[in-house]
C-alpha cells in the first residue's frame, strides 16, 4: 500500500469513528439535581454583569439571545413610583420568606379583568423567621466573594433556560411530587378534576408520606379554589419509575425518609408503609431510595449511576434561605464534575458522553421575579402555573452558552425523560399531559461530543464524601 493510500485510509477510518461516536440516539443516563427556593432574578443577577469585550449579556436586543434577568426597577405596588430597586443579600442569608400558596396569591396579585398576574405584590410576602431586613423580598444574591461562580460557569459554558416555571403555585412538597410524578393530586381521578395538594404538611416538614406520623395532614386545593379539605399525605398514582422500560433503573437520593423533599415516600405502592409513624418497606423503596445524598458521588465513581436519578441536597447544600451554608454551588459542581470527568464506566466510554444533567430549583422561595407565570383556565387555573425558577442543562451535546427561550415547566422534564427513553409522552397526569416542551432544544445529538469543561468550586467531591456533619433536610427550620 502506498503512503498516500495509507494516509487516506487512516483519515477515512478516523472520520468514520468520529461520526459513529457522535451519533448517539439517546442518553443512557438522566440526572435531575433539585436545589431550593430561588428565582432567576434573585440567584443569577451576576449573569448580567458585563465582561470585557462582550456586549451587555442582559440587554433586550431582539437580534441576540440574552439572559432574561431584570436587575433594577422591580415592580412593587406599595412604592410611590411603582418600583423598588433590589439590594444584595448573602446566599446563606439569615431569614426565610413565606412561599406557600397564599404567598403566591399575594405576589401574583391577579388582575380579575385579564386573568393575568400583575406580578407586583411581592411586598405582601411576609418574612416568616430570622432577622428580616427592609424589603426582604426584593433581594439578589451577592457574588462579591465568588460564591456563585460554579453556577455562573455552568450557565455560561452549557445551557440556560430563560422561561422555566414551577408547575405548582406553592412550596416544596407539591413541587417535588410534580417533579417525580407529574402531579400533587392524591389520585389520578383527583388530578383529572383539578384537586391537588397545595402546601406543605401542616404538622411539619418531617411529616410527609405514607409513613408520616399519625395526624399529619396536607391541604388540598380544588378546581374552584376551595382550600377546606385536608388529607393524610399518602397518594396513589403512577410516577416516572412506573413508566420506565424494565431495562432503565432509577435512584432517588435524599437526606431522610419522611421529609417533604423525598417524593417517593408519598406514593403508596413505592413506600409500602408499615403504617403511620412507621417505615417505608416496599422493594420499590428499599431498592431505589438512598438516604445519603453524597452516595450519588460514590455511585458515579463506582460506575453504578442509574438510568434516571433525582438528587436532593442536605440543608447545608440546598440554597434554602436560613438553612444553607453556601455549599450549594460546590455541591452541584461536584456532581457535574464527577460525571464530566468519568472515563471508565459504561464500557470505558465514561458517563460524560451519554448523560444529560438537569439542574433546577423546586420553588421560588418568596423572592421577587419579574416574569409572570401563565395562569391556566379552569379546572386547573387556581393552581397552575407557579413562578419562574432557574434551569441549567449540562451535556456533551449542549452548545456552550446556549440560551433557550421556550417556556418550560416541571412537566418538560418528564417529557424529556419519556422522549429520551422512547416512551409515549403526556401520560403522567397534569404537568406531563399539558407541557408544551420537552427540553430537546438543549441537545444536538448529531454533533461530536464536546470536551468536558471542568467547573471550579471551593469544595470538591472529597469534601462532600467525607463530610461528617449530621445531614439535615433541605430546610430544617
Amino acid at each position: 500500500m502506498s503512503l498516500v493510500a495509507g494516509s487516506r485510509l487512516l483519515i477515512a477510518c478516523w472520520f468514520c469513528a468520529v461520526i459513529s461516536y457522535a451519533q448517539i440516539s439517546s442518553f443512557k443516563h438522566v440526572v435531575i439535581i433539585v436545589q431550593e427556593n430561588r428565582t432567576p432574578d434573585n440567584l443569577f443577577h451576576e449573569l448580567c454583569r458585563p465582561r470585557a469585550g462582550t456586549p451587555d449579556p442582559c440587554s433586550r436586543n431582539p437580534t441576540n439571545q440574552q439572559y432574561n434577568i431584570q436587575t433594577s426597577d422591580w415592580s412593587d405596588e406599595t412604592s410611590p413610583t411603582g418600583v423598588t430597586q433590589p439590594l444584595p443579600v448573602p446566599l446563606a442569608n439569615g431569614y426565610d420568606l413565606a412561599h406557600g400558596h397564599g404567598a403566591f396569591v399575594r405576589m401574583c396579585n391577579l388582575d380579575p379583568t385579564t386573568g393575568a398576574c400583575r406580578n407586583d405584590g411581592a411586598a405582601g410576602i411576609v418574612c416568616t423567621v430570622g432577622a428580616c431586613p427592609p424589603h426582604p423580598q426584593f433581594r439578589y444574591v451577592d457574588n462579591s466573594t465568588g460564591i456563585l461562580n460554579p453556577y455562573l460557569d455552568i450557565a455560561r459554558r452549557y445551557g440556560w433556560a430563560n422561561y422555566m416555571f414551577q408547575t405548582n403555585q406553592g412550596p416544596s412538597f407539591p413541587a417535588h411530587q410534580f417533579l417525580f410524578g407529574g402531579t400533587s393530586a392524591p389520585s389520578a381521578v383527583d388530578d383529572a378534576i383539578g384537586t391537588f395538594a397545595a402546601d406543605n404538611p401542616q404538622s411539619g416538614e418531617d411529616a410527609a408520606g405514607c409513613a408520616a406520623p399519625p395526624g399529619s395532614l396536607v391541604m388540598l386545593i380544588t378546581a374552584d379554589g376551595s382550600r377546606d379539605l385536608t388529607i393524610y399525605p399518602c397518594f396513589e398514582h403512577q410516577t416516572v419509575p412506573d413508566v420506565l422500560p424494565p431495562s432503565v433503573t432509577w435512584r432517588y437520593y435524599a437526606p431522610s425518609q419522611n421529609s417533604i423533599w423525598t417524593a417517593p415516600n408519598a406514593i403508596s405502592h413505592i413506600c409500602e408503609s408499615t403504617g403511620p409513624g412507621g417505615q417505608c418497606a416496599g422493594p420499590g423503596w428499599t431498592d431505589n431510595v438512598d438516604l445519603v445524598p453524597a452516595d450519588v458521588l460514590r455511585d458515579i465513581a463506582d460506575c453504578k449511576l442509574a438510568g434516571v436519578s433525582w438528587v436532593i441536597p442536605t440543608g447545608a447544600n440546598s440554597d434554602h434561605p436560613l438553612g444553607n451554608d453556601g455549599g450549594g454551588p460546590s455541591w452541584v459542581a461536584s456532581i457535574v464534575n464527577a460525571i464530566g470527568n468519568s472515563s471508565s464506566c459504561d464500557g470505558n466510554s465514561g458517563y460524560w458522553r451519554n448523560t444529560a444533567i438537569l439542574i433546577t430549583w423546586d420553588d421560588w422561595g418568596g423572592w421577587y421575579d419579574h416574569e409572570p407565570p401563565k395562569i391556566l383556565p379552569w379546572p386547573q387555573g387556581d393552581y397552575q402555573y407557579g413562578f419562574r425558577v432557574p434551569l441549567l442543562v449540562v451535556s456533551a451535546y449542549t452548545p456552550a452558552g446556549y440560551i433557550d427561550n421556550v417556556r418550560h415547566d416541571f412537566g418538560s422534564i418528564l417529557r424529556f425523560i419519556e422522549f429520551n427513553f422512547g416512551l409515549p409522552m403526556g401520560g403522567l397526569h397534569f404537568s406531563d399531559a399539558r407541557a408544551d416542551s420537552d427540553l430537546t432544544g438543549f441537545f444536538d445529538l448529531s454533533r461530536h461530543p464536546r470536551a468536558f469543561f471542568h467547573i471550579k468550586a471551593p469544595k470538591n467531591a472529597s469534601f462532600f464524601l467525607n463530610d461528617k456533619r449530621p445531614a439535615t433536610d433541605p430546610d430544617d427550620q
